[in-house]
């Protein structure tokens, strides 16, 4: 019997605390034992005021744009404590994502356009109608977030409002016990998910190990979910060594396979 693709390998996930079992799951099946330090922590955003607004005059716009499982789930836990979950059925809603989709799904809405790719950028590029003169309601993370989607939707001629639905931050302190596991050389590949989780992760090295926490990770495999977080992760680690060709978590699950492989 051939042993899990992954067997003997320790995966550090540094996706939002709570929000890595389906990626867990995902790297267990193949065998990988997986730690976890958390490098985001999602929270309501400073001011409910502008996303509060919208919704209290959401059947004004034609389309609802979410480009996240955390967007879906803020924005709408929001819309039913302060507005009417009714005013729904009268606009159309764009996703980003099989993961976004299935979380709106589990909300008894279907949505009406889903990009081919898994990206903000292809829901512009594939967008099903003409653009222009059509009013677009975006809920997004209050900062750090892409700027592409809303600068080429106003360049085709939509007006655009972008809300802040939730937060994304840095956790106070890194998990000890990954610390240790980097420490002592227990670590064979650590993965990024988002541009914020490179950045934080280096912050939070950088408190568990000190100024020399670079030299810790050169003997790790770096796994990036895609071209962005790649760009981040040559910015400040210097190299990216896997990259998922489909920006998913099977995809990046994938990828780790084939390198563990190769």
């Amino acid at each position: 019997m051939n042993p899990a693709p992954l067997a003997h390998l320790s995966v550090l996930v540094t996706r939002a605390a709570g929000q890595s079992s389906h990626f867990q799951a995902l790297l267990t099946a193949e065998g990988a034992q997986v730690l976890e330090m958390p490098a985001l922590e999602i929270r309501p955003p400073s001011s409910w005021e502008p996303l509060d607004r919208a919704i209290a005059h959401l059947p004004d716009y034609d389309w609802l744009i979410l480009t996240s499982a955390n967007a879906v789930t803020y924005c709408l836990d929001r819309l039913e404590q302060v507005g009417n979950p009714a005013d729904l059925k009268t606009i159309k809603l764009a996703v980003v994502g099989k993961k976004t989709a299935k979380i709106l799904q589990q909300r008894g809405l279907t949505p009406d356009f889903i990009p081919p790719n898994f990206v903000a950028d292809a829901l512009v590029a594939d967008f099903p109608e003409p653009v222009a003169g059509l009013k677009l309601l975006f809920p997004r993370v209050e900062s750090g977030g892409r700027e592409v989607l809303v600068k080429e939707m106003t360049a085709a001629g939509a007006a655009v409002t972008e809300v802040p639905a939730y937060e994304s931050g840095c956790p106070v302190a890194p998990d000890p016990k990954a610390i240790a596991a980097l420490q002592s050389h227990a670590v064979q590949v650590v993965t990024f998910a988002s541009t914020k989780t490179v950045r934080h992760c280096c912050h939070l090295l950088n408190l568990g190990l000190g100024t020399n926490w670079a030299r810790v990770l050169e003997q790790v495999a770096i796994a990036s979910i895609g071209p962005q977080t790649s760009e981040t992760c040559h910015e400040l680690l210097g190299r990216v060594d896997i990259e998922a060709q489909q920006y998913t978590l099977e995809g990046l699950t994938t990828a780790i396979v084939k390198w563990a492989n190769a």
